[in-house]
């Protein structure tokens, strides 16, 4: 039995989810399930909520066959089969379908299994995956340890442009240990490397791939078409390794940038998935027969940009003022619909282990506004902040932000740009302007890939040897307490200094068919964390 990951059913492992479900199947009693459950040490309460997701699950058994299409949120003729450099979040989903990692996450973002189907670690520094056997790429090759030796090392390749490189620098070395395994040797202990491994662009291609008109992976689906900013089609890989998987026919992959358009094409029937719900489109979609939205509570924020090298970010006092703007309450409330909780302008949402509680909150304070706004000197200058549909909610953000900076003085011009090349065109490419983030799976990954000095989606151009320092530091230290101190003191430094405001985490919304089944809670994205399309299923 393919394990499920989302929901109660979570909380078990492989084997005791199947042994729960076949005992449901056999028409096992309330009674027995909970004295399994009980001499596991589960709690009564818990127990009752797992039989009753065991026994939705039972009811809601996969149906193969069907086909879908579904919509992501974005479109670029930058769009990509190339593992290494996907940035979109349609690239993630893209190629979701057509590739594997070596590991991937479940529904609490713990790394299991996928191509590596073990591995053992020597202090965190030297790690060994032996792969799973029987594998194949679509045109017939076994995988290797080749593969994974070339799929890793090329990130490593300036020539490559990995988006990914900064991550893969730590591994000092990867070999072939065998025909089946890998090592690789860090140059720093890193305890999360499994979970580095799950992130999206570390997904294993053939040794020796140059050409990425196509994709030749292991995933459960065969790429049969792919056009760049128009669409991709994917069809059932029949050799697929993960038993039963996938359950579709067929999947088509689009991207459409405008949120309403998005919207009204699900309820019109041409897609029947689509990510991206903005919050205000939740009660017509619900109120909508035969259509539902799924809610996933995740680190994904929406973020201002202020640039810290060029005027006006270079001057402290304003990037202050900007940040004691936010009337975040406001913006939960009637931007997010309360779909959200309060952010304090650093990126580790309250879902993390690492969130540090203690920092205190910046409030909504004209008084210290209006104090650092005069103190900069900026003056009635007109100053454009870039916003984009392509952002969800800049637009709203960026108006409230106009309106109250009017009342210290403040003359903020809202220049919305089309959704449309807003990622390679205007990303970080202003003075001030906004970012949309992807929950991403560890603190260690978020902050390297956005606030390391030398990262190439280092937002605001913050830069701070200290925090560099610490953040190699924290990911060596095997001392839970200890790393989770050097964390806190990171946010610290970020809600400081740093050129980005954060004023909420947003929960993704997914709007589908009631006739689709099979979603669940992967908290790095929406779609569930894009990897929707080896999971669902149609209902007859």
């Amino acid at each position: 039995m393919t394990k499920r990951t989302d929901g109660p059913l979570a909380m078990l492992g492989a084997a005791d989810e199947a042994r729960v479900l076949d005992a449901v199947r056999r028409g096992a009693s309330r009674r027995e399930m909970l004295a399994m459950l009980g001499a596991g040490g589960m709690a009564a309460a818990t127990a009752g909520g797992i039989l009753g997701a065991a026994g939705q699950a039972v009811a809601q058994e996969p149906r193969r066959g069907g086909r879908i299409r579904v919509s992501g949120t974005s479109t670029s003729t930058s769009d990509t089969l190339d593992p290494a450099k996907q940035s979109l979040s349609t690239d993630y989903a893209r190629c979701n379908m057509f590739y594997n990692g070596l590991t991937t996450f479940d529904g609490s973002l713990t790394p299991q299994p996928a191509l590596a189907e073990s591995w053992e670690q020597d202090r965190a520094t030297v790690w060994t995956f032996k792969l799973r056997r029987g594998v194949t790429f679509h045109d017939g090759k076994p995988l290797t340890s080749e593969d994974v030796v070339f799929s890793l090392n090329r990130h490593k390749d300036p020539a490559t442009a990995s988006r990914a490189r900064s991550l893969a620098m730590p591994m000092q070395e990867i070999v072939a240990t065998g025909p089946n395994e890998v090592r690789i040797t860090l140059d720093a202990p890193n305890a999360d490397l499994p979970v580095v491994l799950a992130t999206f662009h570390f997904h294993i291609i053939k040794a020796g791939t140059t050409d990425f008109a196509t994709a030749i992976g292991t995933g459960p689906f065969l790429c049969r078409e792919f056009q760049p900013g128009v669409r991709s089609i994917g069809v059932r890989n029949p050799n697929y390794w993960r038993e039963n998987k996938p359950y579709l026919d067929e999947v088509e992959f689009i991207g459409i940038p405008d949120e309403q358009a998005r919207v009204n094409a699900l309820l019109s029937g041409d897609v029947q998935l689509i990510g991206g719900v903005d919050p205000r489109s939740v009660r017509r979609i619900q109120q909508t027969q035969g259509y539902s939205v799924f809610e996933t509570k995740s680190g994904y924020y929406t973020n201002l940009i202020m640039r810290l090298n060029e005027a006006p970010g270079n001057n402290p006092d304003f990037v202050l003022a900007m940040k004691y703007m936010f009337d975040r309450a406001q913006m939960r409330t009637a931007i997010l619909r309360n779909y959200g909780v309060i952010g304090n302008d650093q990126p580790i949402d309250p879902t993390n282990r690492f969130y540090f509680p203690g920092l205190p909150q910046r409030p909504f304070d004209l008084d210290r506004a209006r104090f650092h706004f005069q103190k900069s000197g900026v003056g009635s200058t007109t100053l454009p902040v870039v916003c984009s549909p392509a952002a969800p909610n800049s637009v709203d953000m960026a108006q409230v932000l106009q309106q109250t900076g009017q009342r210290i003085g403040m003359n903020l011009e809202v220049r919305r740009v089309p959704s449309d090349g807003y990622w390679s065109n205007h990303w970080f490419k202003h003075p001030i302007g906004f970012g949309s983030i992807n929950p991403r799976p560890s603190a260690d990954i978020l902050l390297t890939l956005f606030f390391k000095s030398d990262a190439a989606w280092n937002e605001s151009a913050w830069r701070n040897p200290q925090f560099d320092q610490l953040l190699g530091a924290a990911r060596a230290e095997t001392d839970e307490a200890k790393r989770r101190q050097m964390y806190a003191d990171m946010q610290v430094m970020i809600h400081n200094e740093s050129g980005i405001g954060i004023p909420v985490f947003q929960s993704l919304l997914d709007g589908h068919s009631s006739k689709l089944k099979g979603l669940g809670a992967i908290p790095v994205g929406n779609l569930m964390g894009f990897d929707f399309a080896q999971h669902v299923w149609l209902e007859s």
